[in-house]
């Protein structure tokens, strides 16, 4: 039988001021990808999911959501230094507990009913992530 529960709703705005939640993401699985704009892993896997947002973005987006920062500066000045092509989302405390995000990057794979698929920590690749959301 299939264990997977709803991921916890949330409603956030991107850096442009767009908001974001749980319903904008209805029918289409996605990936949600917290980090802390001074994580060195989540800088490094930066690149995978630039490569990734390339490939599948249209199929499976990806929605970054920035957590731990004092000013959303700090989320802008991440987002232009690794090239991120897709929204970054500036995340809050509520948000970051809702997800039982306790270090960074964690990330869920959400399916096209709005549940949760999967939920890694560290470092990903493209292929990693390609194998997690195959089959969504």
């Amino acid at each position: 039988a299939d264990q997977r529960t709803a991921a916890p709703p949330f409603a956030l705005l991107d850096l442009d001021g767009r908001a974001w939640s749980t319903a904008s993401l209805a029918g289409k699985p996605a990936v949600l990808y917290f980090f802390a704009p001074w994580c060195g892993v989540c800088a490094a896997s930066a690149p995978q999911l630039r490569w990734f947002h390339r490939w599948r973005g249209e199929d499976v987006p990806v929605l970054l959501i920035g957590l731990d920062w004092a000013e959303v500066g700090e989320l802008r000045d991440y987002a232009a230094k690794h090239s991120l092509p897709m929204p970054v989302l500036a995340g809050d405390a509520a948000t970051g507990a809702a997800y039982r995000v306790h270090g960074y990057p964690t990330y869920y794979v959400i399916d096209a009913q709005g549940r949760i698929a999967r939920r890694d920590t560290g470092f990903t690749t493209v292929a990693g992530l390609w194998f997690r959301t195959l089959g969504l």
